[in-house]
């Protein structure tokens, strides 16, 4: 089936200019690599807060995925002209198609924005996701953009599956996106004016999710910040808790060492050519107490997700892989709209590189109260607490044609001080790894492994989080410029805040 496939997609990629033909030959490939095609294209406007959790599953995604209408312009006309497939170049089917071949769930269309660009998106853009969301069923598919975040760098910009989802984001990328007007207009490039489109946003009947993408790509030294800054963050986070969530704990653009025959070459991950990624993670993510933990520390609800950023595939001269190709963001959630947009919002879930793990169970347990990924656990001064790491190591090739196993899990706690009187702090202190576990201190059924550990005597508000790795590094180290990707692979979770009352 993989090579059937594989000789389709060259078919495919030969004829990717036509509009017509590639839709039309999306669907016959749906037909033929999937048992039916039905729509799912489902109208909402409300989130589901009320599905059981015995409904939910790990769901694995994408927010970060370009179309042939992240365009190119022709400044020789006045005003600016977009060039389809000028930046990125393929159709929504094909990413969508190549999404579910990897094994995801839901993804966000991502698109960037340019002189006038909202109005490709409403008329150009939004339809072919229409048609996609029909040809490929299997793969829940959102409308949103790459905001040209005013003040800052780019932002992912999930849009909530309504039936006016369209207008939502003409509204906000035509009166917020910074690359909107033309001539172009510095006043639309300051930090106050993301504020504002923040607060517009929160007018919304449903809600959009922003996530800062790749935060640190700019940041010339560790610690030393570019067009993200800690002070910027907090300040969204203020402003609309549960729009600006998070951010990007690991960056896309991860296949830029490979050349397109797999060989490697000098060039950093993720494109992060100032200070390089760490385990294929953002400084402001893997720094075990920087300014993730800072931010957990305040007690804010600030999770990371992992996206593939994809515009080029690899193989054909680009930096990207596809869509689940290599990053995965599991979304413990039913197979909706409302729900996955719900567990991105509440932090249910957890990352993964070149498929090192598929399924990740935290749980914090008391006497009296429970809680997983993403939630609170209540409890007395002085109770202990029962945690309980269940993870499925899958014994099967990533797309790499490679089986990656856990080497070494780690229990990292901090305490919850409240908020910090330096708004840009990027240090929480207190933060440490409580334990490392290999394999001979887990359980194994299967291919789950299992870990159980007690903290004892909690006198403090804390919260706990997980990652893991396939090697041997204790923290994760810089990576070099021309490091294999599929060599250093690491998984992390959202935390699971404890309060002492």
């Amino acid at each position: 089936m993989k090579r059937s496939f594989t000789k389709y997609m060259k078919v495919f990629q030969k004829n990717a200019g036509n509009r017509s033909w590639v839709i039309i030959f999306t669907i016959i490939l749906s037909i033929l690599f999937s048992p039916q095609l039905i729509s799912q294209d489902h109208n909402h406007d409300h989130e589901h807060e009320h599905v059981h959790d015995s409904d939910r599953q790990w769901l694995a995604g994408d927010h970060h995925i370009h179309s042939r209408y992240s365009v190119g312009w022709d400044y020789e006309t006045d005003p600016p002209s977009p060039i389809i497939a000028g930046d990125a170049i393929y159709p929504t089917p094909m990413n969508a198609l190549m999404a579910r071949y990897y094994g995801l769930s839901w993804m966000v269309t991502t698109d960037h924005g340019g002189p006038n660009h909202s109005k490709v998106n409403l008329e150009q853009a939004y339809p072919e996701l229409l048609t996609s969301r029909k040809a490929v069923p299997e793969v829940i598919q959102f409308y949103g953009m790459e905001f040209d975040t005013p003040g800052a760098d780019h932002s992912s910009l999930i849009i909530p599956h309504t039936h006016d989802e369209a207008d939502r984001l003409y509204e906000i990328e035509s009166n917020f996106n910074k690359r909107e007007p033309y001539p172009a207009d510095s006043t639309w490039d300051t930090e106050p004016r993301m504020i504002e489109a923040l607060q517009a946003m929160d007018q919304f009947p449903s809600k959009p999710v922003v996530i800062a993408n790749h935060p640190s790509r700019s940041a010339p030294a560790l610690g030393v910040y570019g067009l993200y800054d800690p002070a910027e963050l907090r300040d969204w986070n203020d402003t609309t808790p549960d729009i600006a969530v998070g951010m990007a704990g690991a960056p896309g653009h991860q296949a830029a060492a490979l050349n397109s025959d797999g060989s490697l070459i000098q060039y950093p991950r993720g494109g992060y050519g100032n200070f390089p990624t760490m385990g294929g993670f953002d400084q402001m993510t893997a720094r075990l107490g920087g300014f993730w933990d800072s931010m957990l520390g305040e007690g804010r609800h600030w999770w990371i997700t992992a996206n593939s950023d994809s515009h080029v595939h690899w193989r054909e001269g680009g930096s990207d892989f596809w869509p689940g190709e290599y990053s995965k963001t599991y979304v413990w959630a039913d197979k909706s709209h409302d729900d996955i947009i719900n567990g991105i919002r509440n932090g249910r879930v957890f990352v993964t590189l070149g498929d090192l793990i598929s399924e990740l169970y935290v749980t914090a347990n008391s006497v009296t109260d429970e809680a997983s990924i993403g939630g609170t656990i209540a409890v007395e001064p002085g109770s202990d607490v029962q945690i309980t790491i269940r993870f499925l190591d899958p014994d099967a090739m990533n797309a790499a044609d490679r089986n990656p196993s856990v080497e070494r899990v780690d229990l990292i706690i901090g305490r919850v001080t409240g908020p910090v009187t330096d708004r840009t702090a990027d240090t929480n202190p207190t933060t440490e790894v409580e334990a490392r576990f290999y394999e001979d201190d887990w359980e194994t059924d299967r291919m789950y492994k299992e870990i159980t550990y007690l903290l004892e005597d909690l006198d403090t508000n804390s919260y706990i989080r997980i990652r893991g790795t396939n090697g041997e590094e204790l923290e994760p180290e810089i990576d070099p410029a021309g490091e294999d990707p599929w060599a250093d692979l690491w998984f992390y979770s959202n935390p699971i805040f404890i309060e002492v009352e």
